[in-house]
């Protein structure tokens, strides 16, 4: 099962969308997003996926109960914790997500996953402890890293593939620098 691990979408439409287009494309059978959505438009937006999506809460996230109402919807395909972190399994394979790096390490340490998803920092990384995959899968929205990337995990092979995404919109540009130089 291929499942694409998303995070720190920060209100840009742009991204999300790009990011879905290639997620339909790979064929992923399912999406984990590890929290802030900034409003209840993105949810609308991952709500209206045709490939379940399950997600936490971040730090960033405006309206949760608008958020949960929107996840509520009986057309919706966005399922919601109430949580920032949550325990899941996909294919025998034990998954441990959080929306807050430090408890990644502490998780993964504990030998009870196959895999620890985290996000927040926006920085991709990829690491293994024991036989667990740790990984942040970067982020949408491209405001901190000025790069909008997301994951692919493949339970089968237990095995991460980092996915840049092309076309992406950022505030991270020399333009941008200039501009704000100038304020």
């Amino acid at each position: 099962m291929k499942i694409a691990i998303i995070a720190d979408i920060h209100d840009n439409f742009h991204n999300l969308v790009l990011a879905l287009k290639i997620i339909k494309e790979k064929e992923i059978e399912q999406i984990i997003f590890l929290g802030d959505f900034i409003n209840n438009g993105i949810a609308g937006t991952l709500a209206a996926s045709k490939i379940p999506i399950f997600a936490i809460f971040g730090n960033n996230d405006g309206d949760k109960a608008a958020i949960v109402k929107t996840s509520l919807d009986h057309k919706s395909n966005l399922k919601m914790s109430g949580n920032t972190y949550d325990f899941l399994e996909f294919d025998g394979k034990k998954i441990f997500i959080t929306h807050h790096p430090e408890l990644a390490e502490p998780m993964a340490k504990s030998g009870e996953y196959d895999a620890v998803f985290y996000a927040h920092n926006h920085l991709k990384n990829l690491d293994k402890i024991g036989e667990c995959i740790v990984c942040n899968p970067g982020e949408i929205a491209a405001q901190k890293t000025g790069k909008a990337t997301f994951a692919i995990y493949d339970t089968g092979a237990n095995e991460i593939e980092s996915i840049k995404i092309d076309g992406a919109i950022t505030a991270k540009t020399e333009q941008a620098k200039k501009h704000l130089a100038k304020l």
